[in-house]
């Protein structure tokens, strides 16, 4: 039920800035009597497809906080949490980033993420699973790829890309819907139910579509973190760790869909599937890691 109210008020607050926007910036209906204005289309798309990708990551901390249940360690309980807090503290300073707020949510699957619209204002949260099976040495190397993911400033990024990818979706979506609605069904006044059916269906088609470029760039970046907790961690911990992960015999983490990517869960081995991984198989990062080619 949570997750649903989520989505629902995430929606709203996209349609009602970006109609605000729209508003303000005075731009003219894009469908008009004698076809598309190019211009106002561009901008609409562009304000709603950055709409939503920029809301959800200005969100993202609090809605990780309360889709994995995640409790921040304000002041530690106990000699687990105050080492957390402690080598989190270490690893963000040689980071070069402000310390984030240090969390645990209560899974018992072998998992972390990071998260927030800043790399000065993050969050780091590793599962109650992981703390209890992985060594010291182990959690420390997960610990310093999530604050990779923040230095590297992953979050941003990806809410970028996802940005530009959403804006020429629904531009060329629309472009198809008006030439189907003209040239196929002769609609010369105004836009027909043709419109409407065939954009909608050209947006979920290419919208799986563009996913496969989103998936490209959140393995590419996962290499990089892996790279960046191997400098901050030692590459000998950090393998190890991925090490630990291919050996759970068990299904990764739980987590919602805008938290996925910013796991450390192991990537689809299946050739198509793995189009829409967000991150490669642990083989592949091992490899990479040890210089060796996969």
């Amino acid at each position: 039920m949570l997750r649903i109210f989520l989505f629902v008020a995430t929606n709203i607050a996209v349609i009602a800035i970006a109609s605000i926007t729209l508003s303000i910036l005075g731009v003219e209906p894009y469908l008009q009597q004698n076809g598309l204005n190019l211009t106002s289309l561009l901008i609409f798309c562009a304000v709603f497809g950055f709409s939503g990708a920029l809301i959800s990551l200005f969100l993202s901390k609090w809605l990780a906080k309360r889709s994995t249940r995640t409790q921040i360690i304000q002041q530690p309980q106990n000699g687990t949490e105050r080492w957390l807090l402690e080598t989190v503290s270490e690893l963000s300073r040689e980071a070069g980033i402000n310390m984030p707020e240090v969390g645990i949510f209560p899974a018992r699957q072998s998992n972390a993420f990071a998260t927030g619209w800043n790399k000065n204002n993050a969050l780091v949260a590793v599962s109650a699973g992981l703390l209890g099976r992985f060594s010291k040495d182990e959690v420390r190397a997960v610990l310093a790829h999530e604050i990779g993911h923040v230095a590297n400033g992953d979050m941003v990024t990806l809410a970028l890309i996802q940005g530009i990818i959403n804006t020429f979706v629904m531009f060329f979506a629309r472009i198809i819907g008006n030439i189907v609605d003209r040239v196929v069904f002769k609609n010369e006044h105004g836009h027909g139910l043709a419109f409407w059916v065939t954009t909608i269906f050209a947006e979920i088609v290419l919208g799986f579509l563009a996913q496969i470029i989103v998936m490209w760039f959140s393995r590419r970046r996962e290499f990089r973190a892996d790279a960046m907790g191997a400098r901050l961690a030692g590459t000998g911990a950090m393998v190890a760790a991925l090490h630990r992960l291919k050996l759970e015999s068990e299904s990764p983490a739980e987590m919602p869909d805008t938290l996925t990517a910013f796991g450390i869960t192991e990537g689809k081995k299946n050739s198509f599937k793995a189009l829409f991984a967000s991150h490669p198989p642990l083989d592949e990062r091992i490899a990479a890691l040890q210089g060796k080619a996969f």
